[in-house]
This record gives structure tokens, C-alpha cells and sequence, in this order.
């Protein structure tokens, strides 16, 4: 019996150093959200109060993807083997949690006034709009190239992106409300914003759930995979086969492979490079036998 670890790790999602877009981006909308929050109550405006709810979740966003990043460069210790990237996806679900809370509560909201649509002062409504809508093009610039490398960054960007979509909402509601004065759009609004961010945050807590309960990444089939390890010469069968992520970008496998005659370490090399060239997984542990280990009799399906 001959065991192998390999692990080629692909480069940090966020590179010590190379956090100052998101400092930028948490300044400008933090700062923003309290101008939007005075603006929303002197106006009047659910709207406005609505993207001020989805600017301080943006905020929260940024806050807690700068800690998590912090947090999980912490090197592994005694009681924690696999350090603290974990924090980033318990970051990623709290956020997405939060911006249903949010949601719901606009929702709710605006349901109340729909049945007794208050006073819009609409000048006011369409300027901090607008200076919202510039703040959000500006944060999703600086999110744009590390949102693909991290979940929790990608949770950010996914919230300053929707807080855009409703600036513009809101804008559009300014306009009419100036030349018909349909008091009511204010909330029609509101309510198109928080079902437009709902969809997408159910996305981001599934895909922090998956990795929470270490299921396969999407993206890779586990099938192939191991259809593509039991294809390979002087391999008879494969057992034991787990594939997962330990957070955004950091994917692992490991399994048995059945040998009777083949060399383990060949093998082991060869099982490695196929793993990484076809299927991108840099961090495997693989196991030759010679004869099923007892881990066979209870793996049926894997």
C-alpha cells in the first residue's frame, strides 16, 4: 500500500497587499450611505431608504470580506490543521442572511405604503440617486478583478452590483414621480429592487452552504472525475473518491486507487498530473492498494 500528496496551490484570491481597492470601496460607501440614509428620511422616499439598506449590506460586504481576508491568512495551528480560510464562507453565508433580512423588510415596507403612498420630494430623490449610482460604478471597478478568486469578494461585488441596478431604479422613480406624480412608483420601486437581489442572494448562501457542508464544487463533475482515475492503465478500480472545497478556490480530492499490479509511486505521479492538467485540482491525496482496503465494502456509489 503506497500513499501520495501533491498540492500546487493557485495564487491567493486576495494577494497580501492588494487590498486597497476594497478599503477604497468600503470608504466611499460607508461615507455614502449616511448622506442616502438623511436623504431617504428628508425626502421621503422608501426607495431611497431602500438602496441605503442595500448600501450599508454593501459596507457590511466589504467589512467583513477585509476581515476574512485578514482571518484566513492565519497559519494553521494545533486545533485548527486547516488554518482559517474557512471564516471566509461563514462571512460569505452571514452576509447573504443579512441581505434577506434586508429584503424582506423593504418588501414589507413598501406593501405598507402602496396602501397609503406618502409625500416624494423627487428633485432631492433624483440627486442622491445619482451620486449613489456614481459611488456604485466606482466600488464595482475596484471589485471587479479579485470578485472570480473569492466568494466573499464575490458576495461584495454581487451586492454593490444590485445596489447599482436599484440607484438606477430609483432615478427612473425620481423622474416620474417629478412629471406625474405617482407618489406610488416610490414603492413599486423598492419592491422590484428587493426581488431583483433576492434570486442572486439565494445563489450566494447556496454556494456557501455547499462548501460549508463540503460538497463537490460546482463546476467539476464528480463522475468524470472519477471515471478519468479508474480510466487510467494498470488502475482497477477506485474507492473512497471525496471532492471539496475548503473555501473559494481552494479544492481538494483524495482517494483509493486499486492497483494489483501496477507501481504505486508511477501511478501516483501519473494520477496527480491528469487530476491538475484536466480537472484544475492542485491539492490531492491518493492511496494505491493492492487489494480493496475494508473503506470499499461501505462506498458503493464512490
Amino acid at each position: 500500500m503506497s500513499s501520495g500528496h501533491a498540492h500546487s496551490h493557485a495564487p491567493a484570491a486576495i494577494e497580501p497587499g492588494k487590498e486597497r481597492p476594497l478599503w477604497i470601496a468600503l470608504v466611499l460607501t460607508s461615507t455614502f450611505l449616511v448622506a442616502e440614509v438623511i436623504g431617504g428620511i428628508v425626502t421621503g422616499s422608501l426607495a431611497l431608504i431602500s438602496d441605503a439598506a442595500h448600501m450599508f449590506t454593501d459596507a457590511a460586504a466589504l467589512a467583513i470580506a477585509l476581515a476574512a481576508i485578514r482571518v484566513g491568512r492565519r497559519v494553521a495551528d494545533a486545533k485548527r490543521t486547516f488554518g482559517y480560510h474557512r471564516f471566509e464562507i461563514l462571512a460569505a453565508a452571514f452576509n447573504a442572511l443579512l441581505l434577506f433580512g434586508v429584503a424582506i423588510y423593504i418588501l414589507f415596507e413598501a406593501y405598507q405604503r402602496i396602501k397609503l403612498p406618502p409625500t416624494i420630494e423627487s428633485t432631492g430623490m433624483l440627486v442622491i440617486a445619482t451620486l449613489g449610482l456614481v459611488i456604485n460604478l466606482v466600488s464595482m471597478k475596484l471589485l471587479a478583478a479579485a470578485k472570480d478568486g473569492s466568494l466573499n469578494v464575490k458576495g461584495a461585488y454581487l451586492e454593490v452590483w444590485s445596489d447599482m441596478l436599484g440607484s438606477l431604479g430609483v432615478i427612473v422613480g425620481a423622474i416620474v414621480i417629478r412629471f406625474t406624480g405617482w407618489a406610488w412608483v416610490d414603492s413599486a420601486i423598492a419592491v422590484l429592487i428587493g426581488l431583483w437581489v433576492l434570486p442572486r442572494t439565494w445563489v450566494l448562501l447556496r454556494d456557501s452552504v455547499n462548501i460549508l457542508l463540503e460538497g463537490v464544487p460546482s463546476g467539476i463533475d464528480l463522475t468524470q472525475v472519477r471515471q478519468a482515475l479508474a480510466a487510467m492503465p494498470r488502475v482497477d478500480s477506485v474507492h473512497d473518491l471525496h471532492l471539496w472545497s475548503l473555501t473559494s478556490g481552494k479544492t481538494s480530492l483524495s482517494a483509493h486507487l486499486v492497483s494489483a499490479k501496477g507501481n504505486a509511486d508511477e501511478i501516483t505521479r501519473t494520477a496527480t498530473k491528469m487530476l491538475e492538467d484536466k480537472f484544475g485540482l492542485h491539492h490531492t491525496t491518493l492511496q494505491v492498494e493492492k487489494v480493496p482496503c475494508k473503506m470499499a465494502s461501505g462506498d458503493h456509489r464512490f
